[in-house]
Parts: C-alpha cells; sequence; structure tokens
C-alpha cells in the first residue's frame, strides 16, 4: 500500500485514467492533484474556489487539433464545485513529457454547488446532478447543453451513464434512482425519451396523488385516497378534522404525519411559485429551510442537511471552507419564525 498527502483541505474527489498510470484527486481547498501510480506528486492545479466536490476521466482518449500531427493522445477530465461550476480539463500524460494539464471550458448551467459529473462511455457527453436538483447533460466537445432533467425533488447526488448502452441513471436525496434512455437516432444527441410535466399539484390526478404517496413512504394509504376520490385540490384541501372523520385513519401520528407531509407540499408550492428571500434558503440545498440552525461558522442551514455534511466527516464550513471548531448546531427559532410568517403571507395572497 502507497499513500500520499494534500497540503491543504480533505480529500473530497478521486478518479483513475483508463490506462492506469495516473489518477487525480481533489479537495475541499480546491485544489486538483494529479499522481502517478507510486503516489508521485506529478501536477497540481487551484480548479474551484469554494472546493472540489467530484471529478471524472473520460474512457476514451481524444485528439486536439493543433497536436494531431505530434500524434499526442489527451485524457478528457471534468472537476466539479461548490462554486456551481464544472470544468473540462485535458489531460496528456506521456513518459517523455510528463504530464501536462490544459484547462478547456467551463460550464456554467447549474445555480447551486455541483455534486455529481461523469462522462458517457464514448466520452461524448457529460452528466452532472446539483443541489439545485437539476441534471444537465452536456456535449462536452461544444460544451452546449443537450438537455437539463428536472425530475427530482430534492438534490442529485450522483449520476452515471452505463457502458456500451443508451441508458442514465441519477439518485437523489429524494431516495429515488431515475433511469433515463437516451435517444440518439433523433437529430439533436442526447434526446431523452422518457421526460416529467411539471403539474401544479392542484392539477394532480388522483394517480399522481398515490405516486406521491408513495415517494413519502405512505404507500399503505393509496387504496384509501382512491377510494375516496382524492385527487390534487382534494390534498391541498386536507384538514386533521378530514382524516379523522372522513377518512377514518384512526391513529394520530398516522393523521400528524399525512399533515407534515401535505404542509411541506404546500412550502414547496410557495418556494416554486414566488421567489423566496435568500436568507430562507439553507446554503447546501438551496431549499426553503424548514428547521434553521446555527453551525459554528454563524451560517445557519437547515438540520438535516447540516447533520449529512458532518455525517460524511466533512468538518469544514460549507460556506467558508474553513474548519468547524464544533459540531454543535443551535435552533434558529428567530429565523424559523420570520420563515413561519412569510409563509402566512404568502398563503394568504
Amino acid at each position: 500500500m502507497r499513500s500520499g498527502n494534500v497540503k491543504d483541505g480533505s480529500l473530497v474527489a478521486c478518479a483513475f485514467s483508463p490506462n492506469g498510470n495516473f489518477f487525480v484527486t481533489g479537495s475541499s481547498s480546491g485544489d486538483l492533484t494529479i499522481w502517478d501510480d507510486k503516489m508521485r506528486c506529478l501536477y497540481n492545479e487551484k480548479a474551484h474556489d469554494l472546493g472540489v466536490t467530484c471529478c471524472d476521466i473520460s474512457s476514451n482518449p481524444v485528439s486536439v487539433l493543433s497536436d494531431i500531427e505530434n500524434g499526442f493522445k489527451y485524457f478528457q477530465m471534468a472537476s466539479c464545485g461548490q462554486d456551481n461550476q464544472i470544468k473540462l480539463w485535458l489531460i496528456l500524460f506521456a513518459d517523455f513529457l510528463g504530464v501536462e494539464l490544459k484547462y478547456k471550458c467551463t460550464l456554467n448551467g447549474h445555480s447551486a454547488p455541483v455534486l455529481a459529473c461523469a462522462f458517457s462511455y464514448d466520452g461524448q457527453m457529460l452528466v452532472s446532478g446539483s443541489v439545485d436538483k437539476c441534471v444537465i447533460i452536456y456535449e462536452t466537445s461544444t460544451g452546449n447543453t443537450l438537455r437539463t432533467l428536472s425530475q427530482h425533488t430534492r438534490y442529485v447526488t450522483t449520476c452515471a451513464f452505463a457502458p456500451h448502452s443508451h441508458l442514465l441513471a441519477t439518485g437523489s436525496m429524494d431516495k429515488t434512482v431515475h433511469i433515463w434512455q437516451l435517444d440518439l437516432k433523433q437529430p439533436s444527441a442526447g434526446n431523452i425519451v422518457e421526460t416529467e410535466s411539471k403539474v401544479a399539484v392542484e392539477d394532480w390526478s388522483e394517480d399522481d396523488v398515490s405516486a406521491w404517496l408513495c415517494a413519502q413512504d405512505l404507500a399503505d394509504f393509496v387504496g384509501l385516497f382512491k377510494m375516496n376520490n382524492i385527487d390534487g385540490k382534494e390534498l391541498l384541501n386536507l384538514t386533521k378534522e378530514g382524516l379523522a372523520n372522513e377518512l377514518k385513519i384512526e391513529s394520530l401520528g398516522l393523521r400528524s404525519k399525512i399533515l407534515q407531509k401535505i404542509e411541506e407540499l404546500r412550502m414547496t408550492m410557495i418556494s416554486v411559485s414566488v421567489p423566496v428571500p435568500d436568507e430562507f434558503l439553507c446554503p447546501i440545498t438551496r431549499e426553503l429551510m424548514k428547521d434553521p440552525v446555527i453551525a459554528a461558522d454563524g451560517y445557519s442551514y437547515e438540520r438535516e442537511a447540516m447533520e449529512h455534511w458532518i455525517s460524511n466527516k466533512r468538518r469544514s464550513s460549507p460556506m467558508t471552507n474553513l474548519p468547524l471548531h464544533s459540531l454543535m448546531l443551535t435552533p434558529n427559532r428567530t429565523l424559523k419564525m420570520a420563515i413561519t410568517r412569510w409563509l402566512e403571507t404568502q398563503q394568504k395572497c
């Protein structure tokens, strides 16, 4: 076993070249470092101001026009960061030249930190997932966006192309994995066969409500809701009395859980239709906070998001990238009251 150390931050990303001669690491301080298989540091580059989140190297080498006469082949690499950016690089590795890293371009399609990226098997496409809940597919030769997918309801944490096939998988904190079929026979490569229509909740059908119940771990109530013809409009109008007297749900705990999920749905509707004040959004998820807490860096975060951040052994601030001197999270009751008042105001509009 061999080991190496980075100067600053912690390691959060790693990817091997297809030939196994070198690999790249990304750190929370924003550095990309290239190592050979003997753990010798070959190259270091400051890539993302707020820290690297992930990286990937294409399995297919590419030729660069200016170097065709020399017969040089480059490996494509993508790096993603907390700065909302994806950067494309070209890596030349040759015994007689060492390592050369060429910056290619920056992809600015996301509006929040990018958590995952992956090249297609032929290197012609790159897919990324972000805290903004979107999946974006790019054409690597031009940097153009081929498709933006917004089916996930929480931030997208992982994505992958199938090798030698036209399938794409995306995973999210909404506890779902989506499989997409790429239709490459269309004039615009990268078209997606499966898409999601963004239907307003009040226009949901009974089947849409059933799908929502399953996503909220409430599948046991699908039959009951269908028997009572609960569509989107009826769902939003449900009350604790209606759940007890009309739907005959006896358990107080289950009634409370359903109402809590409906309230979260109402909050999501408001946050989508009305611009939310930035101070009400969690810096990690960019979602409206329900249970804001103050961390040691002085910033407020959604409790679940910050606990997940800490559980992944991250000991630096998501905002400043400086070390957190304490892992204590203090409820921000003042901010929670302000968010509640703002929501009540929006519901009256």
